[in-house]
């Protein structure tokens, strides 16, 4: 052979050795990268339909992926700590409580502490309750931490460092999500900027003269026809009925009023005796409106008191069904009276 073939052989043989090599350098690599997402896509060993799993302030890493090992969760933790490490995202894991769910996999689960998508729970409060009605339901719940001592309107405003003279009624009604730990008063004060920013658009957009001095005279109104009538094709008449009340000057004369002034000791029937004590939520005593609203008002009340249907109602009696026949005249309410009640009795 001669030394011409021999040096090409050698470079030949040189030159498939080199890119040999480096097939492995970029391949090994490669295989351990693929085996190592394989492996994080796994589903995580999770018996019941979920778990709770909680990261507590100044957790590592590390100390969470060997949780979930010594909880049988995952084979091993090396694999989750390695990942994490090599994205770049080991040290933005978020403290908080997790929801484990079955087929969730360790990269999942990742993806949840870094993003800090903590277990969410939740609180309804219903259009129509008093504050004392929503602060049970807030402090029946056992993931939210009670702060206040006092379910006072006066208090509570107090506590949450509000402008007005009580929280009564200034709550918006709706589902609030949030996590363990949550206090009363962080719930209450979202409740009460949500009120805030209904009752500031809905007052923005009103239409016409209407007899209120403010927002919250229209909130007052909003909160009374809550309490008159759960048919949302009712309430526009209601809030004519009481609108026009206002401007003629006459009283409201709302039963509910008189209930909430009454407090406790309403024990199911308004007495005559009720109807003549004087309070200031008793508007068969008082002019005008009361001083606070007497419970939580939803959109479609706060829309109606803001948006009163014209007619020339100005009266109006619960038919004992839920619906009630409205009137223009005392001699055609009275009348009204005698048939859907005095003779239900």
């Amino acid at each position: 052979m001669s030394q011409i073939n021999t040096d090409y052989f050698l470079k030949k043989k040189w030159i498939v050795s080199a890119l040999s090599l480096l097939m492995l350098i970029f391949l090994i690599p490669l295989l351990a990268w693929i085996y190592l997402i394989s492996n994080l896509n796994q589903p995580m060993v999770i018996e019941d339909t979920s778990i709770t799993f909680m990261v507590e302030s100044g957790s590592s890493l590390t100390r969470v992926a060997n949780e979930l090992e010594n909880r049988d969760l995952i084979g091993s933790s090396r694999n989750l700590r390695l990942y994490a490490r090599i994205q770049g995202t080991a040290d933005l894991i978020q403290t908080g409580e997790y929801e484990l769910t079955v087929g969730m996999t360790p990269m999942e689960f990742l993806e949840k502490i870094i993003t800090g998508d903590t277990r969410q729970y939740r609180v309804t409060l219903i259009e129509g309750w008093t504050l004392d009605q929503a602060l049970n339901e807030i402090w029946s719940n056992s993931n939210i931490v009670r702060k206040l001592d006092s379910s006072s309107g006066e208090l509570v405003a107090d506590s949450l460092n509000l402008e007005e003279e009580s929280v009564e009624g200034l709550l918006y009604p709706d589902t609030y999500f949030f996590t363990r730990g949550a206090t009363d008063r962080d719930l209450l004060v979202r409740a009460y900027e949500r009120m805030k920013e209904v009752l500031t658009e809905a007052w923005e957009s009103r239409l016409g003269a209407l007899p209120y001095n403010d927002a919250y005279d229209a909130l007052i109104m909003a909160s009374i026809i809550e309490k008159e009538s759960a048919r949302g094709s009712e309430r526009g008449h209601i809030a004519g009925v009481f609108v026009r009340r206002l401007e003629l000057g006459m009283r409201l004369q709302s039963d509910p009023t008189v209930i909430y002034g009454m407090g406790g000791e309403f024990a199911g029937d308004i007495r005559r005796e009720d109807l003549l004590e004087e309070t200031a939520y008793n508007t068969y005593r008082i002019n005008g409106l009361p001083p606070t609203p007497i419970a939580l008002a939803g959109i479609e009340s706060i829309n109606a008191s803001l948006n009163p249907l014209p007619s020339d109602y100005l009266y109006f009696v619960s038919r004992g069904d839920g619906t009630h026949h409205f009137s223009s005249t005392l001699e055609e309410h009275n009348d009204a009276v005698n048939r859907f009640q005095l003779e239900s009795q």
